[in-house]
């Protein structure tokens, strides 16, 4: 088996494009975290053969919708702490292509973000959304298709 920091560097920037996608910064960051210390545990017992990527986005996206819980609840800081780069990896840093993806409908948003950005394919996204993959690559379409409208202005 792998070290694990060697999965850390090898997967470290999908999942934080992942966590990003779906929450702000300071709550990114968190899920960032998050994942990696419930991946660590979990680590040893991972099958050889599994899909490495598929399982920390598993994970991602179940510490994203947790975060997003708990900030729902809790008090909101007043200043925005500045975006950070991973790996030098492009990062989502156009405010208005963020907001666009944000306003997608949650199964579309969700599509666009594992499939385009975690680079997953349909079944273990529509896996992660509860749908067939059949679904999955609908809801993706869709979501592109809403972006380009949206986002450029209608152009292509």
């Amino acid at each position: 088996m792998r070290p694990f920091d060697e999965i850390v560097t090898e997967h470290g920037s999908v999942v934080w494009r992942v966590c990003r996608a779906l929450l702000d910064p300071a709550d990114a960051d968190d899920a960032w975290s998050e994942t990696f210390l419930a991946a660590l545990r979990a680590y040893p017992d991972l099958r050889p053969d599994s899909n490495v990527r598929g399982w920390l986005v598993t994970i991602a996206h179940h510490k994203s919708i947790d975060q997003a819980r708990r900030s729902s609840r809790g008090p909101r800081p007043v200043g925005t702490p500045p975006d950070r780069a991973v790996g030098g990896e492009p990062e989502l840093g156009d405010d208005a292509l963020r907001a666009t993806l944000a306003a997608l409908p949650t199964k579309q948003r969700g599509a666009v973000v594992y499939r385009y950005l975690a680079d997953l394919s349909y079944a273990e996204v529509g896996d992660l959304l509860g749908c067939s993959a059949t679904a999955a690559r609908r809801n993706a379409a869709d979501g592109i298709a809403a972006l380009r409208r949206t986002y450029a202005g209608g152009s292509r």
